[in-house]
Parts: C-alpha cells; structure tokens; sequence
C-alpha cells in the first residue's frame, strides 16, 4: 500500500528546487505532566508524541518533511499556558493543541493575531464552531454543547422518550472548562421538563463532601458530570460512599478514563462516561511499539497504551498530520507555513477508508469540515466502567446531538464574540 508520503511526494516533486533544504514541521506539545491533573495529561502526550514519532520513523514525517515536537509544561496553569505558546510560536509552529479550556480562551486572540491555527478537541470555546467567526480556530469532531445534549439524548433514549419531571444534578470544575455545557443543559431543560441543578467544584476537585451530601439529600435521577484529572476520582469516591447507583452517574469524555475508575475499586463498577473515540486494540499501536517504544523513542513508559486517553492523544496527532498532509496537497509544498495548515485543516475529510488505512479502523466518526463549520458532527458515544474486567464496553454507538438547540446557541455565543471585538465575520 502507498504511503502518504509517496503521494505527497509526487504532488510536490515539480514545485521543489532540487538538493533544497526543508525546515523541520514543528508541532509544540502544550503537556501538563505534573500537578492534580497529570493523570490525564500523561496519557493525551504520550499518544500525541509517539504517534508523531511513529510517522518520523516510518514516513519520514509528512510528505518527507520530518516532524520536530517541541514539549512545554504548562501544568494546566493558564498563564504557564500562554508562557509556553509564546516561547514556542516564533519556531515555526504549525499548530497549537493546549488540552485546556482555560488556556484556550487566552490564546483565541493571540492565534488570530499570529495566523496560527488552534485545535481543541472536544474542548474550549464551543462556539468556536463557528469558522465565520473564528476563523483560525476548530473544535471538531465534536464540543462540550454537543456533549451535553448527547448525555441528554442518551438518557431520553433510557427513559423512553421522555424526561418530564426527571432531576439532574451537573457536578462540574469551578472553570471556564466547567461551566461550558451549563447554557446547553438549561436549554434542554426547559425543552424536556427536567430539573437541573448546578453543583460547583473548586479547583483541584480534592474536596467534595459537601457536594455528595446535597446529592445524598436530594437524590436526584442522574448526575452529570465535567470533571478532570483527580476531581474524577474523588467523585467515583464519594459517589460510592453515599452509594449513589453508578449507572446514573454520567461523566463526559474527559470523566471517563481508566484512571478516573481505578482507584475505587468495585465499587466505581457501573459508572458511565461519554466517548468522542472508540476503544480498541488499534494496528497503530502494534506500529508505535515497534517502530517507537522498540527503539527507545517513546514519550512516556509505554505504560498508557491503549488506554482511552492515550487513544485520544493518537487520534488528536493523527487529525493534525492528515491537516498537514491536506495543506501540503492543497498548495503543492512540503515545507507548510501555519497558515497553509489552517487551510488543510478547513478542507480536512476523514473517512472510515482513510482511518482504516492509517491503522484506528472506526475510532471515530467520519466527518468533513469547512469553513461554516469548524467543529464537526458532534457526535459521542457511551460507554460503561467494568470494573471486574478492567475495561470500559460501549454501551451505545455514536449519538447525534440536538441542533435545533445548539445550533442557535453558537450563533448567539459567536455573533455576541464578534461584535465584542469589531470582527467581521466570513470566509478566509
């Protein structure tokens, strides 16, 4: 089977001066591998970096560009955040992924101003979505509103149809991240008739008792919740210890990976979570071991692989490469300025054929994206914790969100961002 970089290599052979020289493609890695929320940014770099090293050992890079990763720890510190994306842009970054809501709404400006594309997958700014509006910014394939109204649909589909008179309770990071599905889910609560209540975490997410002892008091049907790194575990936690039933408590898809269940034992036996991937021992994997870990080049120690984290770092690189290699194919250079992977990220279209090649046969959904919409269907799935077996089972297939809902909402949120800073909104 043809590589990619064979193929590039032959569109842009005409366009290249012979014997030249080509800059390395820079891809800086915004990590965060110590403080309370390490645990789930272990895992994301990890997958992130190795596969990136994998297409170096393999490929050569992208179109036979080598791929040079510049990490910077940022400790999920918003100001250490925008520390790290100052002192890494001026090497000729391509693209940024913090892995941070926070930090991402700080560097929305500043990638605008720079012409440096964003990526935040299935995080940030949700309205974002928008290309019109931000034009340098993706949240594809899926955002926190489409997230919120998938739990939704879920649970619809769960209570036959109908949540009139239901009650949930959203436990959430006191953050920007936090608060992002609030709109979404009052919306949906005036629609289905449920009652929602808000229940704040304070950053780190260590100190809880007082949330589960309302949720003890209460009772309500189902808890919803958009935690990260240890505030998930201290929730399995205490959910356990008020023995709220597991298989009403619902995280997102940063809530929803193996170490968020392991330290509970048995008892986080049942929890659910979102999924915007699916979970499967991917060919990829067997390549990274061998071509990355074999030879002494892997990120971490090879420990998180597999898991739904390290899966999702993969995924996030592999997204970001196939934007390269379309801006490369696009303007008929190997050698891609930001601006070039802007584009390439605009006209980026993953089929299940192109994923089955890349060897992550269905670990996500097939979507296109352009310039109307930077963020994808919007799509996840459920999956459910077993504990005995040590591993989560989907317990749905990729769930539509409501549009008649969010649709309107990313209109509002983006016209209000447009008008805030004097942007004109359209196509570049």
């Amino acid at each position: 089977m043809m590589k990619m970089k064979t193929l590039i290599a032959a569109a842009v052979a005409s366009t290249m001066v012979a014997g030249s020289a080509m800059a390395d493609l820079v891809i800086p890695d915004l990590s965060y591998r110590t403080g309370p929320f390490a645990a789930g940014g272990v895992p994301v770099s990890d997958g992130y970096q190795d596969y990136f090293n994998m297409l170096n050992a393999r490929d050569g890079g992208i179109g036979g560009v080598p791929i040079r990763i510049i990490e910077c720890e940022t400790g999920y510190n918003t100001e250490k955040g925008v520390e790290c994306y100052e002192s890494t842009k001026g090497e000729g970054a391509l693209i940024y992924q913090p892995l941070s809501t926070g930090i991402t709404y700080q560097l929305i400006p500043k990638v605008t101003a720079d012409n440096i594309p964003l990526h935040t997958m299935g995080y940030g700014r949700t309205s974002a979505a928008n290309g019109e509006v931000f034009n340098w910014v993706f949240n594809y394939p899926a955002n926190y509103w489409d997230a919120a109204s998938v739990a939704v649909n879920y649970l619809l589909d769960e209570n036959g149809g109908s949540l009139e008179g239901k009650t949930i309770a959203l436990v959430y990071h006191n953050s920007a991240y936090g608060k992002e599905p609030i709109r979404t889910l009052e919306a949906l609560s005036e629609m289905h008739g449920y009652e929602l209540s808000l229940l704040a975490v304070d950053h780190p997410g260590q100190e809880q008792k007082s949330q589960w002892l309302q949720i003890r008091r209460e009772r309500p049907d189902y808890v919803l919740m958009w935690g990260w790194g240890v505030m998930n575990q201290v929730a399995v936690q205490e959910a356990a210890n008020i023995n709220f039933p597991m298989e009403n408590f619902i995280g997102n898809w940063w809530a929803g990976s193996e170490h968020d269940v392991i330290p509970a034992g048995a008892a986080a036996n049942g929890y659910k979570s979102l999924g915007m991937t699916r979970s499967a021992d991917y060919p990829v994997f067997a390549e990274i071991k061998s071509l990355v870990h074999d030879a002494g080049n892997a990120a971490g120690d090879g420990s998180n692989v597999g898991t739904v984290l390290y899966t999702r770092g993969v995924y996030a690189a592999m997204l970001a490469a196939e934007a390269i290699a379309k801006a490369q194919e696009i303007h008929g250079v190997a050698d891609v300025t930001p601006a070039m992977v802007r584009d390439g990220m605009e006209a980026l279209d993953i089929t299940d054929a192109r994923m089955a090649e890349l060897g992550m046969p269905n670990i996500g959904p097939a979507f296109s994206v352009s310039c109307e919409n930077h963020g994808g269907p919007g799509l996840g799935l459920v999956q459910q914790w077993d504990a005995a077996a040590g591993k989560w089972n989907p317990l749905t297939d990729f769930i539509a969100p409501d549009d008649s809902v969010t649709d309107p909402l990313i209109a509002e949120d983006s016209a209000a961002y447009a008008a805030e800073n004097n942007i004109e909104a359209g196509c570049l």
